[in-house]
């Protein structure tokens, strides 16, 4: 069993000295600072009996001592029942963190650790919290479900942290099959363009016979079969050169089609997978970079398989038809062309890898570079708000500085790459025109046919020149491609069962039953919070900001799946629940506003597409929002979002309202709804949310305690933990957590209506 840290053989010695064998022993871990906060050494041992914290004096002395046959005294090592052990938790600071146990309701820090050991010590401190309720500890419970930052196969650190891709060890081969696999479903269409491709090839391989051998030895050259009939030589070359552009025009439409389909077919997979991930997926990434994997990662692809490989294969064919025309008119000539061809393959080997890495580290540039520019366009009323356009320039000048070094860099080395590669295979014609020339004099072969094999050598530069650049195409397609299927291959964090249970229709009854919950390792925002809502209770939920109040609203939506405990929905664990059923029947009013680019009408129907007007302006109304819409230049049909009208902040609270009014949900979520409205206008609203809430479950969360006078119950979380629960007059009298908070916010509210007097 793996247990986190090897120790090392002195203090195994000491544990036997005490009578610990190594088999009793659960796991190992090292700390890395001294009581001072020094770079130190500490180490804990964990029995299924006790914990052991271990500190040596001098370590580099007293394995010298060991190494002598000493080992008496190297560590002073405390013992600690787990029985007299409330609690083993960490407590992780800006630098640093704390390994914390809980003696008889005392807690105490016994050893501090840097943030880089703060995984191992909250592993650590889940298995000893194991051992401590005599649970059984299993394999899966060393780990914490993240991935190691480097490759396995060749210990390199991966490029980009959050991805585990090593651009090294990668499957080039495997991943362009799977790119072709899209292709299947047009397989007509690939055996047309193919067909076209040969008889193209063919044609071109004509031209040239037709303008060398055919033309100065048969038609300029007395006494030649067909002397004199010029006219007709150039009809039919250039008959020949008309048919081969109609069939090339052909097989490039037909691909256009197919690859326009496969693309956009690619683009909807992309973005439906995306619908599909949890929320914790985008927490962990930047709206920039998979804006630039939907549009141009997919965009990429599409120009390497419209402009790259119906180009390879004709190139491909061409080579094949040349190199084997040469070697019919003359192999010795034909051979010396092929002599740079070792040499051209070993460069492009050695090149290959540079290549990668620069196109890897350019599209990594570029997607910062577009996160940064969707950070500053969304958020530019806040820019302008605090006057940071300059910050935000200087902002999006160090990642444009990132691009461009990585852009120059990539220029530079494409730019001296491709003319010397080109170089080496010109060098081949070198030596055609140097030797043929010289059998033309000596009458071994004739002038049509050195001409010929130059025209067919010119032919044959093109494609070669084509496959070298079908590298730095094939590169970046391959990167492309890989951020592609990693979207397409991440598995939702939040899946549904493959049987769940239906919840038609919902009672609205919930309860959380010891859940933890945490959005980071071991760092947990719930802390075994318990507490259950009967059917058509209004909740508040009431705390200092951070208190883990809408992270409570996260888990009851399933946004989340909770570490420990449960959710349940109606007695169901909402893991077991079909997503469609529990997300239909709860509505949710979020603090912060969102409305999409539409009319008013389009966004209050969001959550029922199919409601009429009458039904829109009933819950328009009811949200208290119907004067105010009508008032707008196109009323219900205003356009709202991004480039439409600019509504105050409680004008959208109101739209969202009315949006989840309309939803008309079993358990309806409140998160800050009024907070953004005036006085009056919250008294309205207040109304029309108390017949909102009638044969609802609600759940209400509030900062202005004043707002939840209507609520049945409030419970107090702090910390993560509830604190207090029960009706307002039960925790006034209590004087305890929610008694100071509405002390103080009486003391706020004076002291405004002292500063407004």
């Amino acid at each position: 069993m793996d247990r986190l840290d090897s120790p090392p053989k002195e203090l195994v010695v000491t544990c036997r000295s005490l009578g610990i064998s190594e088999s009793d022993l659960v796991a190992f871990v090292a700390g890395d600072l001294d009581d001072a906060g020094r770079y130190g050494e500490v180490w804990f041992a964990l029995t299924s009996e006790e914990l052991l914290v271990c500190k040596a004096h001098d370590p580099t002395r007293e394995r010298a001592a060991f190494a002598a046959g000493n080992s008496d005294g190297l560590y002073n090592i405390e013992r600690i029942p787990l029985d007299q052990i409330d609690e083993i938790t960490t407590e992780n600071l800006v630098g640093n963190g704390f390994l914390v146990v809980t003696v008889s309701g005392e807690p105490r820090r016994v050893c501090q650790f840097t943030n880089s050991q703060a995984r191992k010590f909250g592993i650590f401190a889940k298995v000893a919290e194991k051992a401590r309720k005599g649970e059984p500890v299993r394999e899966e419970d060393f780990s914490d479900g993240r991935p190691a930052p480097f490759c396995p196969r060749c210990g390199r650190l991966y490029p980009e942290p959050e991805r585990a891709i090593c651009p090294h060890c990668m499957d080039k081969r495997a991943l362009t099959l799977r790119i072709l696999s899209f292709f299947a479903g047009y397989k007509a269409h690939i055996a047309a363009v193919i067909f076209l491709m040969l008889a193209g090839a063919g044609l071109n391989l004509v031209s040239p016979y037709l303008g060398g051998r055919v033309l100065f030895d048969e038609v300029l050259n007395p006494g030649g079969r067909y002397e004199g009939r010029v006219f007709e030589a150039v009809v039919l070359m250039a008959l020949f050169n008309l048919a081969s552009i109609g069939i090339s025009i052909m097989h490039a439409r037909i691909n256009a089609h197919m690859t326009a389909h496969v693309i956009a077919g690619l683009k909807t997979q992309v973005f439906s997978a995306m619908q599909r991930l949890s929320m914790g997926f985008f927490t962990r990434k930047q709206t920039g970079g998979l804006m630039t994997r939907v549009n141009a990662d997919a965009d990429q692809l599409q120009y390497f398989f419209h402009d790259g490989v119906p180009y390879f294969i004709v190139n491909s064919l061409q080579i094949v038809g040349i190199v084997t025309a040469m070697l019919l008119l003359n192999w010795r000539l034909a051979l010396l062309v092929l002599v740079p061809i070792p040499l051209l393959v070993w460069f492009m080997n050695k090149a290959f890898p540079r290549l990668w890495r620069l196109f890897s580290r350019r599209w990594r540039a570029l997607r910062s570079l577009n996160a940064v520019v969707n950070d500053a366009l969304t958020g530019i009323r806040v820019v302008k708000a605090f006057g940071k356009e300059r910050q935000e320039i200087e902002r999006f000048g160090r990642r444009n500085q990132r691009v461009y070094d990585v852009s120059l860099q990539t220029g530079y080395f494409t730019s001296t790459f491709f003319p010397f590669l080109g170089l080496l295979m010109h060098s081949g014609g070198w030596i055609v025109w140097g030797v043929g020339g010289w059998h033309v004099l000596e009458g071994e072969i004739t002038f049509g046919t050195l001409m010929t094999f130059i025209n067919y050598l010119g032919m044959l530069y093109g494609p070669l020149e084509f496959m070298t650049h079908i590298v730095d195409w094939w590169t970046a397609c391959i990167n492309s491609a890989h951020r592609i299927f990693e979207i397409l291959d991440t598995a939702p964090e939040v899946a549904e069962k493959p049987d769940p249970v239906r919840l038609q229709p919902m009672q609205g009854e919930i309860e959380l039953r010891n859940v933890t919950f945490e959005y980071e390792p071991n760092k947990p925002v719930l802390k075994n919070v318990s507490f259950h809502v009967r059917p058509g209770e209004m909740i508040g939920l009431v705390g200092h900001s951070g208190a883990g109040k809408s992270t409570i609203t996260n888990v009851i939506c399933r946004f989340y799946d909770v570490q420990e405990g449960a959710v349940l929905i109606d007695g169901v664990d909402v893991r077991d629940v079909a997503v469609a059923d529990l997300r239909s029947q709860i509505g949710i009013v979020p603090q912060e506003t969102f409305l999409f680019t539409g009319t008013i009408a389009e966004n209050i129907a969001y959550g029922r597409p199919g409601a009429t007007m009458e039904e829109i302006i009933q819950a328009a109304k009811a949200a208290n929002a119907h004067d105010f819409i009508i008032k707008l230049p196109d009323g219900y049909e205003t356009v709202v979002g991004v480039r439409g009208q600019d509504l105050s902040g409680g004008e959208k609270q109101r739209i969202a309202i009315a949006r989840a009014i309309l939803h008309n949900p079993k358990i309806l979520i409140l998160d800050e709804a009024t907070a953004s409205l005036d006085t009056q206008t919250e008294r309205q609203i207040q109304e029309a949310l108390k017949r909102l809430v009638q044969g609802r479950t609600t759940i209400a969360i509030a900062h202005r305690l004043s707002t939840l006078r209507d609520a049945d119950r409030l419970i107090v979380i702090e910390e993560g933990k509830v604190v207090e629960m029960g009706t307002h007059e039960e925790l006034e009298a209590l004087q305890g957590v929610y008694y100071r908070l509405r002390e103080k916010q009486r003391e706020a509210l004076a002291i405004r209506g002292v500063a407004a007097g």
